[in-house]
């Protein structure tokens, strides 16, 4: 398991929750935290410790876009779309980032550097338009900014 979380670890997270399955969103949230997405191997470990049947887990999994059966990129970009930052050019943003890391919403690189996602709001419109990278807020992007920014994190 060279890529995927040891199982000490996936041990660690749930030994941390006391074993419960009821922190079982908890317990995924943090092994997607520490391993970018959720290995098959550590759900049917979860499933194992928890005794919660593994149909159940990957339903929810699947259910929460929160989580990840797929690896994701060492950096997480969120490009806002909603209506503020829209109406200030996101979709040129959007474009800029598209051509630069090489990818659409939804995907990863295949360096595993970039994840892209558009939100539909960030909490900060006054900002628009608005590109976060693993949780920093970025505002007034124009393109010219925006490979700046990107190139922080190459």
């Amino acid at each position: 398991m060279d890529t995927i979380m040891e199982l000490d670890n996936i041990d660690r997270i749930i030994d941390k929750h006391h074993g419960e399955a009821s922190a079982l969103l908890q317990i995924l949230l943090d092994i997607q935290s520490e391993n970018r997405w959720l290995p098959w191997e550590a759900l049917a470990r979860v499933s194992e410790r928890l005794a919660v049947p593994l149909n159940r887990i990957q339903h929810i999994a699947t259910f929460y876009k929160a989580f990840s059966l797929v690896p994701k990129g060492r950096h997480r970009v969120h490009i806002c779309v909603g209506t503020a930052c829209h109406v200030r050019g996101a979709t040129r943003i959007l474009d800029t980032v598209e051509e630069a890391i090489g990818i659409k919403p939804g995907e990863t690189d295949l360096d595993l550097n970039f994840s892209l996602e558009t939100v539909n709001c960030l909490g900060c419109c006054a900002l628009g338009p608005v590109m976060e990278v693993d949780g920093k807020v970025h505002g007034k992007m124009s393109p010219v900014k925006t490979s700046q920014v990107l190139k922080i994190y190459e």
